[in-house]
């Protein structure tokens, strides 16, 4: 006999609904998220070495600006993801957006030092919370095709990277960095200014139990895309109509979705479940941030030809200070072939092999830097070097989302960014040390290490999410 009354759940309506307008405009806010973070981290490639010179510091406290930013990065990594999935997305926006437009305009107007360090590490704060925009905007997208729209999301940070480096081009020989440090500030003023348009996650609600609130924004998703969501009713994921545990399996979703609702989302990722993954996905995302920043910063110490380690002369300050927002230009656009690359495979063969793929090749082009390269050899090998290892950053950001439950996925994101935070912060410290102490064999031997171990983890991860339904909750 017929269902007078059918059910259906919320991935079925996302695909009903399908991509259109209604998560285009999305995209261009979330995108707009990502642009802020882009630019407040890009401003520690230009402000460093003007407020040495205006402050006298020492390299030690010119380097302590950057740590400062990454500390307070680590803290709000992990506490804006458990507000996220206590609280909501739209308040972990709120809050993260609040923090770093306020922080980053008040940098502006540091008086001294010790200010400056305070006022940007609490940017640091906010800006650790940034990952939220990602499980928000991942969490409309329907399943066919989520990974390439997660790509073209991405490159909003790309697109924030080369536009900080254009402004600052233009803003700071003309006005200084205290123009440029407010001006940065703009894109989360943006994301404040049309927060009240910003609907909650479906997705949240609905393990929140709030079916008819989910059921609206589905309905108004529908409205704009110009399509119908179907007749019936909406049931969380969590459950279907019989109250049947969602097992894995190749056709379903890769983790049961049922659970005691009660759990709190740090319970839920440290059950036997989600152990494995965690430790994998947080070595993944440490070695993948180890290796982006050193080699943007290897870029500069290898490819500008003023090692102190080779025979090469030294420019003038003039030159140099005119070359280095070129450089830090021209060195940003090597993340579009990695973003084209990664948006044409990660749907084709899946998330881990992709990483897999590209961990290799960016292995395999740093290789030759063990020994010194000329100067355009060396540029050459660490631009193809960046394409790859941003593009495995990307595909990871997209898969650590997919591969926890909707209940904890802001927390579990959250704290995978946490410990790649670490990641940024030590790597100055130890692969540039060692290129500044004309030791570059070893300082490429030790990314060639991580790459290598960042590989073998995604290998070892248990699941592939490529074209799975998310899931929400899981079996403890």
């Amino acid at each position: 006999m017929a269902d007078s009354n059918p059910v259906y759940t919320l991935d079925e309506a996302l695909t009903t609904i399908g991509f259109g307008k209604y998560q285009g405009l999305l995209l261009a806010y979330g995108g707009l998220g990502w642009i802020a973070e882009a630019m407040e981290m890009m401003i520690l490639s230009f402000i460093g070495s003007a407020v040495q010179s205006e402050w006298n510091l020492s390299p030690a406290e010119k380097s302590f600006i950057s740590t400062a930013v990454f500390a307070g990065m680590l803290v709000g990594a992990f506490s804006w993801g458990a507000i996220s999935d206590t609280y909501g997305r739209k308040k972990g926006i709120l809050g993260v957006a609040s923090i770093t437009a306020i922080a980053g305009l008040l940098s502006a107007f540091s008086p001294n030092y010790t200010s400056l360090i305070i006022i940007r590490c609490i940017a640091g704060v906010g800006l650790g919370g940034m990952h939220i925009f990602t499980s928000w905007f991942l969490e409309f997208v329907p399943t066919p095709n989520r990974g390439a729209w997660m790509i073209v999301f991405s490159s909003f940070w790309t697109l924030g990277t080369i536009f900080e480096a254009a402004l600052a081009w233009i803003i700071m020989p003309r006005f200084g960095w205290r123009w440029l440090v407010a001006l940065s500030s703009l894109p989360s003023f943006i994301v404040l200014l049309f927060y009240g348009l910003t609907p909650e996650s479906p997705r949240y609600l609905c393990t929140k139990g709030k079916i008819d609130e989910a059921r609206i924004i589905l309905k108004q998703a529908a409205s704009l895309n110009g399509t119908i969501l179907q007749i019936g009713t909406l049931v969380s994921d969590q459950f279907d109509d019989h109250d049947t545990v969602f097992t894995s399996s190749e056709n379903t979703h890769f983790l049961s979705r049922k659970e005691n609702t009660s759990s709190s989302s740090l319970s839920i990722l440290f059950s036997s479940r989600l152990i494995r993954t965690n430790l994998l996905l947080w070595f993944l995302y440490f070695g993948n941030t180890f290796s982006y920043y050193g080699i943007i910063l290897l870029t500069s110490e290898l490819s500008s030809g003023q090692s102190k380690c080779t025979t090469n002369t030294l420019n003038s300050e003039k030159s140099q200070n005119a070359s280095l927002y070129i450089d830090v230009f021209v060195t940003s656009l090597a993340e579009l072939p990695g973003l084209v690359l990664s948006a044409f495979i990660v749907d084709r063969v899946g998330r881990k092999l992709s990483m897999v793929l590209m961990f290799v090749l960016g292995f395999v082009l740093l290789l030759p830097l063990m020994v010194h390269q000329n100067e355009i050899l060396t540029t050459t090998l660490l631009f193809g070097a960046r394409t790859f290892i941003s593009a495995t950053f990307v595909v990871a950001c997209i898969y650590a989302p997919e591969v926890y439950p909707t209940s904890a996925r802001t927390t579990g994101v959250g704290i995978a960014t946490s410990i790649g935070r670490i990641g940024g912060m030590i790597c100055p410290l130890v692969a540039v040390g060692l290129v500044n102490g004309c030791h570059q064999a070893s300082a490429i031997l030790l990314f060639e290490i991580t790459i290598l171990l960042s590989g073998l983890s995604v290998w070892l991860s248990p699941f592939e999410t490529n074209r799975k339904n998310l899931a929400d909750t899981i079996v403890l």
